[in-house]
């Protein structure tokens, strides 16, 4: 069993989600370069490969009407209800964010001002599992920080294109545009403006590795959400949990893939014990695929750990920034104070990550592989952008033109020091300054 001072591994990773080793960015790049130079006709060509698909690339209208139609109205209702939560909570986020100015000296205003972005590019993924959630959390979010243009893009299957309910939902939350492609294709298709898109600003949305090699990429081309990993869960449980919740909360998000950690931190022996008996026993009670995952996942990359206390929980929580973080614990508020690293914040057995990641409101594309240290998740601020302005009359002027002529000469920079001396010469004609500092 390995060890530190304060906690014990009762069961330790055998892998990181680093541990990897398959370079995709070779072959993402020679995509991105492909489509960059052949344009419309090049990401035909790898959608015909990869999506085996070669329907109409920009969905009608009556493609999109079509689609809705065929989804059930009990899902129609649970989409509204997940999408009416995400947009009220966005819109509370957009409240938060204010034009403002400010006198830092009398005459000398300086402000700024929440520039929403031109044009985003929300990746919904439609591989493996049909992400309607995922249209609902970026394109929502987007819509309500007053993005201009929003293209939905989303894999299609072959022979039936993008999934329906996919379609609808994206729909219904302001997508400008839905684009039938995926993978690296459908990124760049977004980033260089094809199809008679405009070129995004922004990309946001979760994806397999592919999509997010072909996003690193191009950031700085174009922004991006975050650079994402595989996603990550942590639960912090005292003795007063259930351990049959606790095992069901990391089975539920080790079904994401083979290589999405889960980890349980508490200070209770008998809970632990219980929870890593538990836990295969529920995921070979899984559908095969999800099983499959959830299997790989909890073998190699799963950790229980057992801390002294409930500070070195904490510690140990915060070290590990997860992006979806738990708390079955006595003492709610003091987890909310103590805890600072994570991505979205589960209080208590009432809630679950599973209903971020669906429908309570909060965002569900959030920071993995510790970016949590320094960055929260998808927000209205994320398809913002806050600038600055400044106006000053010429009175006012005066003191900031004599030191920024001082510092600029302090530093070497000359041609910086002369801007500010020569409005010194004009506005105060009849004045000596000493400007050399």
């Amino acid at each position: 069993m390995n060890q530190t001072s304060d906690r014990d591994f009762l069961k330790r990773a055998s892998k990181t989600a680093g541990s990897d080793s398959d370079d995709v960015h070779d072959t993402v790049q020679g995509i991105l370069n492909d489509i960059e130079q052949g344009g419309e006709a090049a990401a035909r060509r790898y959608a015909e490969k990869f999506d085996q698909y070669e329907g109409n690339l920009l969905l009608t209208a009556d493609e999109i009407a079509a689609a809705a139609d065929r989804v059930s109205p009990r899902l129609k209702q649970d989409i509204a209800f997940a999408y009416d939560n995400v947009k009220r909570f966005a819109e509370a986020q957009r409240a938060s964010m204010a034009d403002l100015d400010m006198q830092v000296l009398p005459g000398f205003t300086l402000g700024q001002k929440c520039v929403p972005c031109g044009a985003a590019g929300c990746y919904v993924p439609g591989g493996r599992y049909s992400h309607v959630a995922s249209a609902i959390m970026t394109v929502t979010t987007a819509k309500v920080a007053g993005v201009g243009h929003i293209v939905a893009c989303s894999p299609p299957r072959a022979g039936q294109g993008v999934n329906d309910a996919i379609v609808y939902a994206a729909h219904l939350c302001g997508a400008d545009a839905i684009l039938a492609m995926g993978g690296v294709q459908g990124v760049a298709a977004m980033t260089f403006g094809l199809f008679g898109l405009p070129k995004a600003d922004i990309l946001v949305g979760p994806g397999n590795q592919f999509v997010a090699e072909a996003k690193r990429i191009l950031y700085g081309r174009v922004g991006i959400d975050m650079f994402a990993g595989p996603t990550d869960s942590l639960i912090l449980a005292d003795a007063s949990a259930d351990a049959e919740v606790v095992a069901v909360d990391l089975v539920s998000q080790a079904e994401h893939g083979y290589n999405s950690p889960v980890w349980l931190v508490t200070d209770n022996r008998s809970l632990a014990e219980r929870v890593i008996a538990r836990v295969p026993e529920l995921i070979a009670d899984l559908p095969e695929t999800n099983r499959v995952n959830a299997e790989a996942a909890w073998r190699d990359y799963a950790e229980v750990i057992l801390c002294k206390d409930r500070e070195s929980m904490a510690a140990t929580s915060d070290e590990y920034a997860p992006e979806h973080l738990t708390v079955q614990a006595e003492d709610l508020d003091w987890w909310l104070e103590r805890l600072s690293c994570y991505g979205s914040l589960f209080l208590g057995e009432e809630t679950t990550v599973s209903y971020g990641d669906k429908a309570s409101g909060t965002n569900h594309v959030l920071p993995t592989s510790r970016a949590a240290t320094y960055s929260g998740g998808l927000s209205v601020h994320k398809f913002m952008k806050v600038v600055t302005w400044q106006r000053a009359t010429r009175d006012a002027s005066k003191p900031v033109a004599e030191a920024t002529a001082r510092i600029s000469r302090l530093e070497g920079m000359e041609g910086h020091a002369r801007a500010a001396d020569i409005r010194l010469k004009k506005y105060f004609p009849d004045e000596q300054f000493d400007l050399q500092g």
